[in-house]
């Protein structure tokens, strides 16, 4: 219904359905506009390395990759959501591995990460707290104009949230690692509740759309 109601210039980049009941059937999915950007050659999902002493804990829901050329430009994104699990401790041992994972990944030598961003529900609670902590502690930048947007459409009793994230490597001193990538210092959010299924309650609403706000950011890029 989506592509349909977007038109002919629009394409999609979906992953598989996620098996097992923590992944709870969900794909990920990259919609975009052919006008605008192409794939640049890499789809792929992050599987953790075997090692010596046994079987690695792999993500409940794989995250997945995708990279795009948008004029001379390409970058790559990596979206996931973090297992929810029944406490906030159960999300530590996910985003840790996530965050490690993609700094290994930004480390190599010309392997589709000249621009990593990455992106997606990671079940964050609150700055500071030890999941924003992880998340951060490998150098990815979540930009300051997110810090107060709503998250999800619960959010209206002031918790203020910090779930959803879109964000990319800094140095230790906070200069950005993006080439020909320049962040405008402009994001957001978008509340649809008013415009969709209006004769609905929120929560009904929720499960037609989504609980969770969408979030975005602006990058400028060199001229064509």
């Amino acid at each position: 219904m989506l592509m349909g109601l977007l038109g002919p210039d629009w394409r999609m980049i979906a992953s598989d359905v996620t098996e097992g009941d923590p992944g709870n059937d969900e794909r990920l999915v990259y919609v975009y506009d052919t006008q605008r950007a192409q794939p640049s050659g890499l789809v792929g999902e992050i599987v953790m390395p075997a090692e010596a002493a046994g079987p690695v804990q792999q993500f409940a829901r794989t995250p997945y990759a995708a990279s795009f050329s948008a004029g001379a430009t390409d970058f790559t994104l990596t979206t996931v959501h973090v297992l929810w699990g029944t406490k906030p401790a159960d999300r530590l041992p996910e985003i840790t591995r996530f965050a490690e994972w993609m700094r290994d990944w930004a480390d190599r030598p010309s392997d589709f990460n000249e621009n990593l961003l990455v992106l997606g529900d990671f079940n964050l609670d609150r700055i500071g707290d030890p999941l924003f902590n992880a998340f951060v502690s490998t150098g990815l930048f979540p930009p300051a104009e997110l810090d107060k947007v709503k998250r999800t459409v619960f959010d209206d009793d002031g918790s203020n949230n910090f779930y959803d994230q879109i964000a990319w490597f800094s140095t230790a001193e906070g200069e950005s690692l993006l080439r020909s990538m320049t962040y405008t210092r402009r994001g957001g959010g978008f509340d649809f509740v008013p415009h969709t299924f209006t004769d609905l309650t929120v929560a009904e609403m929720s499960w037609r759309i989504s609980d969770h706000y969408p979030l975005w950011v602006e990058f400028e890029i060199p001229p064509q």
